[in-house]
């Protein structure tokens, strides 16, 4: 990651949180100029997982810069060519459905947009309770898009939430070195 920039958009999956957060740490301490981008939910909602502020406040500490968190703010990344790769981590069911129906009315999907204009790779890291329900068809219709790729992914609670799947955030950094490489890191569905 040394000397690449990375878009890193979160979605409001809050309970991935503090899972999702340490990769930021993670690419900035590989040597990645790392470029925050939160949903307009994920920048402005307090949650039993923790305050909008506190989230925000970390995450400028750990990327050394302002979040992106208007479309405003993202519209530039195409035309300017600014990320190397964009990850989406967590990404929600509702944010899956506006990717797989090229709808870009928030920051994330506006900057994920952005960015494939370039031909550039995008990363998604699933976390929705209806990944297995509703949201099964977009994930297949986004597992046929070029240039975009997933973190490998698997049922998290299966008793209890049967439709639910979540991403295996522990390879998100191999599943990023993979799409670097125009890569789909396999198995895309893990234990």
């Amino acid at each position: 990651m040394n000397g690449l920039t990375v878009g890193f958009a979160l979605c409001g999956s809050f309970c991935t949180f503090r899972t999702v957060i340490p990769y930021l740490r993670t690419l900035a301490e590989r040597g990645a100029q790392v470029v925050p981008i939160l949903s307009e939910t994920a920048y402005s909602t307090d949650t039993r997982f923790g305050s909008a502020a506190s989230f925000r406040q970390e995450i400028e500490t750990i990327c050394g810069r302002e979040i992106i968190h208007t479309q405003t703010q993202a519209e530039p990344i195409g035309p300017k060519k600014l990320l190397d790769l964009l990850i989406v981590a967590p990404c929600t069911g509702n944010t899956l459905g506006k990717l797989a129906n090229g709808i870009t009315d928030s920051v994330v999907t506006l900057a994920v947009k952005a960015h494939l204009r370039n031909g550039r790779p995008v990363l998604l890291a699933v976390s929705t309770n209806d990944a297995l329900g509703a949201s099964a068809q977009n994930i297949g219709r986004l597992l046929t898009v070029r240039h975009i790729y997933f973190v490998p992914m698997g049922q998290d609670d299966p008793a209890n939430k049967p439709a639910s799947v979540v991403a295996d955030f522990a390879r998100l950094p191999d599943a990023a070195a993979a799409a670097l490489r125009g890569e789909q890191l396999r198995p895309v569905l893990c234990g």
